[in-house]
């Protein structure tokens, strides 16, 4: 497979904007059981390294400018490194996880704890009904926001987010057990202009449908780019951090007018995550709100 990407004007004009993330240490990392395949647990963990490398990704987010805040680690939690999955912020709005494994279940008081007081009085943490993992199966685009199903997430939780934000969610299936989220099969290169890159076969033939009708010059990843967990990757429009491993998948984002940047987070990877798994984004709210979507 080659990466599809046409010719966009966009590409001579990729920019970076300002983003705000949360991020959380891996002081409390272990593999300690296993709820997906990338765990084997007994494997050796080395917390240090673990340590170094979520803390140089840190550092090259605020060399580029961009604003991390910390969410205290909490003892026995040992997968809150993944704070992508703990809540979904968008324009403002803070959709909180309800995990669907119990071994993380704890973790989403924490993230609504850390929002809540973020907010103070001038918004409101949503507590979920149905299970969603943020945004392990939450991706958010110019207008609308891309969800996944059948590992994790629930399709009614798609409909809880866009209630929430006034969004447009458009459901997508994944069906192999390797890509449980859409994060490690799917990332948005540019959210002003709705680029994005994906792995097809982690998708339902339908969905694949939907992804290459939506966005015919998406940049499409081999087997091998989602194998390091390539596509679990950050983008702020121009810069594009993602686990180390994925040359074609480098070359590709290179050609459409990215900068790649590679990021060792091996040891972090012993328990199924990367860079975008580490990484929540804070979207502010914006000037206008969009009427009312829902998925489809």
């Amino acid at each position: 497979m080659t990466s599809s990407v046409l010719t966009r004007p966009e590409a001579a004009l990729r920019r970076a904007s300002p983003r705000h993330y949360l991020m959380c240490p891996p002081t409390s990392f272990d593999v300690l059981y296993a709820i997906n395949p990338w765990m084997h647990p007994g494997a050796p963990v080395d917390r240090g390294r673990a340590l170094a490398q979520w803390s140089a990704l840190v550092e090259a987010y605020r060399a580029a400018g961009h604003r991390v805040d910390l969410l205290d680690p909490v003892e026995g939690l040992p997968d809150m490194v993944f704070a992508a999955n703990g809540a979904t912020v968008v324009d403002g709005h803070v959709l909180q996880a309800r995990f669907a494994t119990p071994q993380r279940a704890a973790e989403a008081a924490s993230h609504g704890a850390w929002h809540a007081a973020r907010l103070g009085g001038s918004g409101v943490v949503t507590a979920p009904v149905a299970v969603n993992e943020a945004e392990g199966d939450f991706a958010v685009l110019s207008d609308r926001v891309l969800a996944g199903h059948g590992f994790r997430t629930s399709p009614d939780a798609h409909a809880e987010l866009a209630r929430l934000t006034g969004r447009e969610v458009v459901s997508l299936e994944l069906v192999s057990p390797v890509y449980y989220h859409l994060d490690v099969a799917l990332t948005v290169l540019d959210d002003r202009a709705d680029h994005i890159a994906y792995h097809p076969a982690a998708f339902s033939p339908a969905s694949r449908q939907r992804l290459a009708a939506l966005f015919p010059d998406a940049v499409l990843a081999t087997a091998a780019d989602a194998a390091c967990l390539g596509l679990n990757a950050v983008s702020d429009g121009l810069h594009v951090w993602l686990p180390a491993g994925a040359p074609h998948l480098v070359g590709a984002l290179a050609a459409a007018g990215y900068r790649p940047v590679e990021v060792d987070v091996s040891e972090l990877l012993l328990g199924g995550g990367g860079v975008k798994c580490c990484t929540q984004e804070i979207r502010p709210t914006r000037p206008t709100t969009p009427s009312g979507g829902t998925p489809r």
